[in-house]
């Protein structure tokens, strides 16, 4: 197969994976294996075929500004608004923003993802349970590779007049914050505090 079939069929999985995203909610990693079975059938898919995460969010932004131009700007500021809120009440545990809502991608599916970085995650849990929050408890994928998983405390966050938000904290061990936030040159920022989005607010508006 040719280098420009293989970039071509790259940027089709890529493409089809990010309509699902935008459209569905789906996750990165399932939107990209569903789409490479749409595209490729039963054939395996070799790695260089598969598109990386950086190249389906450039299409998610593509797509939202083809078919959601007129709602998702609004969508995209009131979740920051929610999670710039979430942040100034979970301050003691060191939040900082990441996923979709902060690199602007965020559309009608998406969920506020926040990192925390405390030296004991039962005081996150307590500190829900103290506010009536039911939360399910699951692990994400630590940010550094070839570390154990992280807890991960999920709920759903009441709106007046509007359907719930959902909201995940990864709980991360306050020493994860060492040298785990610089961004190489060039590159998007990961994960951002409550000034870096609050800046952002300002930015869009």
């Amino acid at each position: 197969m040719h280098q420009t079939d293989i970039e071509l069929l790259r940027s089709e999985i890529a493409a089809a994976a990010a309509r699902m995203i935008a459209e569905d909610g789906a996750d990165y990693a399932t939107a990209k294996r569903k789409a490479a079975r749409q595209i490729l059938g039963d054939s395996k898919a070799r790695g260089d075929i598969l598109p990386d995460n950086a190249q389906i969010e450039e299409e998610v932004r593509l797509y939202n500004e083809l078919f959601f131009g007129e709602t998702q700007p609004a969508r995209l500021l009131h979740l920051r608004q929610l999670a710039v809120q979430l942040m100034e009440e979970l301050a003691r545990f060191n939040p900082y923003l990441t996923g979709a809502v902060l690199n602007g991608t965020a559309g009608e599916h998406s969920d506020i993802h926040l990192q925390l970085f405390t030296s004991s995650a039962k005081d996150v849990e307590i500190y829900l349970l103290n506010k009536n929050i039911n939360f399910d408890v699951s692990e994400s994928t630590h940010f550094k590779g070839g570390h154990d998983p992280v807890e991960t405390l999920s709920y759903l966050l009441p709106q007046r007049g509007a359907a719930p938000e959902g909201v995940h904290l990864a709980v991360y061990d306050v020493d994860d914050l060492r040298g785990g936030i610089r961004t190489a040159a060039g590159k998007r920022a990961e994960r951002a505090d409550i000034d870096a989005v609050r800046r952002l607010i300002t930015e869009e508006s």
